[in-house]
């Protein structure tokens, strides 16, 4: 895949601006605004039904598909407002590309669970597919491992495979902006830290944007994190700030154990 020139580490990849969230009469997100910067991992902490997630699945419009939801407020993503109503969801979601809690590859062979993505998009066909599939499974380090297993059927992987090859399908499409969440959550600790190392590694290439509920996760993979409690953004400041030197009690009371 060709490398393209570092992007301004000032420039937001997307901007969140006075984003409110409800479903139904239960309000999830109120008044966040987040800037996402280019090239780094940002990590979303808090307590569970904090809004992490929610806030998440906003960045590419995954909350749509939920009935009740009403939404207010700006999402800024290459100087387009994603909100508006003649955005291209399927475009939107192959450039933001979304790596969820447990891994759901398809019921496919490990070769047509990348061609897939490049098929529907049109990007490739034919014998340029082999080629996208090798440089995907060789950007999540399971060429080695699955190249004279391509035939057979991903949902044999184990878990932390599975997981990775999810993120192979996302870089299969040219993504570039990948939303975690939790994506450790169902590995042991060994598949856990290959995931992690992997995450340190796209990051040269891709923005990434983690929700997690290991604190220990957010501060080791992490350059910068975002504290939610009970739907707001509380604190938003590099990693070892909030961890540090966090200007919120209310930040330093979840970081310390005193709730959450």
């Amino acid at each position: 895949m060709k490398e393209t020139g570092r992007p301004n580490p000032d420039t937001p990849v997307i901007e969140v601006r006075s984003l409110d969230l409800w479903y139904g009469d239960f309000q999830a997100l109120k008044n966040v605004s987040a800037s996402i910067r280019p090239r780094i991992i940002t990590a979303l902490i808090g307590s569970s039904g904090c809004g992490k997630t929610t806030l998440l699945r906003c960045l590419n419009r995954m909350n749509d598909r939920i009935d009740e939801v009403r939404i207010e407020g700006e999402i800024f993503f290459g100087g387009m407002n994603i909100r508006q109503k003649d955005v291209s969801l399927t475009t939107l979601r192959k450039r933001i590309g979304m790596v969820f809690q447990r891994p759901n590859p398809f019921p496919l062979s490990i070769y047509e669970n990348i061609a897939f993505g490049p098929r529907v998009h049109r990007l490739a066909s034919g014998s340029t597919l082999d080629g996208i599939v090798e440089e995907s499974l060789r950007a999540v380090n399971l060429w080695d491992e699955l190249k004279d297993r391509l035939r057979k059927n991903a949902l044999d992987l184990s878990l932390e495979q599975k997981q990775r090859l999810c993120i192979a399908r996302l870089v299969a499409v040219k993504a570039e902006v990948l939303l975690m969440d939790e994506p450790c959550s169902t590995l042991d600790p060994m598949a856990t830290m290959k995931v992690e190392e992997l995450m340190h590694r796209l990051k040269e290439r891709y923005t990434i944007v983690i929700v997690t509920h290991n604190m220990q996760q957010a501060a080791r993979v992490s350059d910068e994190t975002g504290f939610m409690l009970l739907g707001e953004l509380v604190e938003f400041a590099r990693t070892t700030d909030i961890f540090t030197r966090p200007i919120d009690k209310r930040t330093e009371d979840y970081i310390t154990g005193r709730f959450g």
